[in-house]
């Protein structure tokens, strides 16, 4: 969508002040600083809808949760909840809430609005609802005490909650719409264009298509720092050209990760800065291991030796140090919990390929694949390209094939309507490794956009419910690498590379937790922590 845009005002002044003696001296305050970004269309507000990367920097800014995820480091921190205990059984996690802590509205938070958070993201079903499906009950047990329930153990469970902003129960049930039974549309209506959150930043106006306006919350309860952006004005859908003209005059600040990396590379080569982000996820190429030819697994190896691993990152390269993709060793990014080596990263070998091929009981000249990129990412298209090139190098016959998302994610729903060969991106929601491999690669998740593969693998099963009950995050760990070295052996996806996000950004602003690693989150969008940022001027 192409918005029409006009260049906003840099700096607002306050009138006057009074001086301490009798008389009056017209002293104009500090400028007001705006933070201008852009993602890509739609941005929801709603928390028990938000889902994709503009819904998490909303989510992140304008709501809080129970736990942070640790700036510099791996896991999770107390946030709202000041601390928590575990039964023994695992199935139930009492949680102690600050008494600091206030909505935008004025309302104090209590447990009871924890437990509506809940069961409102539970009664919707949708969107990230999932990650909190084997809860089965909230309880307040005080006004500073709640106590959740789970039906069985499940060891990502604190960090699910990075998913579950607290609303403001008393602010949403005074804004119910239309709707049937006691609590009608739960706040939907309102929610689509409020914020009900006790965040940094406040929503002052909100049009999903185009823009989302904030402004600083003054009483947030760990505070906001002077240098912190006064206003945000987060605008959705810019074409790569006009966030490009608007980031060199010096009217946008910071880009989205979607810019084509001939666009980055120009703009850093005019005088910005590059922000990223990384550790959260990968770019994988799902193989049918229901059709021939891929339901042989030998076929499925010689394509993952035959693929240039290479030249694949060389295209997503900005500067010779910055990238949007750097070497995979699987299926978790390096660095995340569980994940085998970088020394293990696959490089590409047309050797081992052709003797796969040679074991593969079928033969080339007898089949033809279908390499499919999603009509909306276009990079996936020069995949697609390079893909094509490298197969026919073993002489394996292939055909390019744009879908668009919306029949891509409908044909996967069926094994015998899935390309051989599919293109995603995945990220682990809650930064958790549960929440990344469980949904592209245990049996009863196959038939989604992140398991076009439909493996059915009874020890990556058994090692992935193990990696949900399991204690200890050295247990885990073991788990997940196991798992790893199980799926590099199946070879159901061609690990291209682990995702890095890139952001081009004006001198303007400074960003440590996308540019610092020291200061970085291991959950994707939460460097956009605006409260965290600096303005320059």
């Amino acid at each position: 969508m192409k918005s029409t845009l006009k260049p906003f005002a840099a700096a607002l002044f306050a009138a006057t002040s009074l001086a301490a003696i009798a008389t009056v001296a017209a002293t104009p305050a500090a400028a007001e600083t705006v933070l201008r970004l852009d993602e890509v269309a739609v941005g929801e507000l709603d928390p028990a809808k938000a889902t994709d990367y503009a819904d998490s920097i909303l989510m992140f800014n304008v709501y809080d949760t129970l736990v942070l995820s640790k700036q510099g480091g791996a896991g999770v921190v107390p946030h709202l909840a000041e601390s928590w205990t575990v039964s023994d059984d695992g199935k139930s996690y009492s949680f102690v809430l600050r008494k600091d802590v206030k909505f935008q509205s004025g309302n104090p938070l209590t447990a009871d609005d924890v437990v509506f958070s809940l069961d409102r993201m539970k009664a919707l079903g949708q969107a990230l609802s999932y990650l909190l499906a084997n809860v089965e009950k909230a309880e307040a047990v005080d006004a500073a005490t709640v106590k959740f329930t789970l039906t069985s153990p499940y060891s990502p469970f604190v960090s699910a909650l990075l998913r579950l902003p607290i609303v403001d129960k008393k602010l949403v049930m005074e804004n119910l719409g239309a709707g049937d039974g006691e609590m009608k549309d739960w706040g939907q209506a309102y929610l689509s264009a409020h914020g009900a959150g006790s965040g940094a930043y406040k929503v002052v106006s909100h049009n999903p298509q185009e823009e989302t306006v904030m402004a600083k919350n003054a009483d947030y309860f760990l505070g906001v720092p002077a240098k912190a952006p006064d206003t945000v004005r987060l605008r959705y859908g810019l074409e790569a050209a006009t966030v490009r003209t608007l980031v060199s005059q010096g009217e946008h600040d910071i880009t989205s990760q979607w810019l084509p990396p001939e666009v980055l590379k120009a703009l850093a080569a005019g005088g910005a800065q590059l922000l990223t982000e990384s550790g959260g996820g990968g770019f994988y190429i799902k193989m049918n291991t229901t059709k021939k030819p891929l339901d042989d697994v030998n076929c499925r190896l010689a394509l993952t030796y035959a693929f240039d691993y290479a030249s694949g990152i060389k295209m997503v390269g900005i500067t010779d140090t910055v990238s949007q993709g750097s070497p995979a060793s699987g299926a978790l990014p390096v660095g995340m919990l569980g994940s085998l080596p970088a020394a293990e990263a696959y490089v590409r070998d047309l050797d081992k390929a052709k003797q796969y091929l040679a074991e593969c009981k079928y033969k080339p000249e007898d089949f033809t694949l279908e390499l499919s990129w999603v009509g909306e990412v276009p990079l996936e298209e020069r995949f697609a390209l390079l893909m094509q090139a490298n197969f026919a190098e073993i002489g394996i016959k292939s055909e390019v094939k744009k879908i668009p998302w919306a029949l891509f994610s409908e044909q996967v729903t069926k094994p015998e309507n899935t390309p051989n060969i599919s293109q995603v991106f995945v990220n682990a929601v809650t930064g958790d490794p549960d929440t990344l491999i469980h949904g592209m690669y245990h049996s009863s998740a196959a038939g989604t956009w992140q398991s076009p593969e439909y493996l059915k693998d009874a020890k990556v099963d058994e090692l992935l419910d193990k990696g949900r009950t399991l204690t200890s995050d050295e247990e885990r760990a073991a788990a997940y690498t196991e798992a790893g070295k199980r799926l590099r052996e199946l070879a159901p996806t061609i690990y291209a590379q682990d995702q890095n996000a890139v952001f081009a950004a004006s001198k303007r602003v400074s960003v440590p937790a996308l540019s610092d690693k020291s200061k970085a989150f291991g959950l994707s969008g939460m460097g956009f922590s605006f409260r965290l940022m600096e303005m320059n001027e």
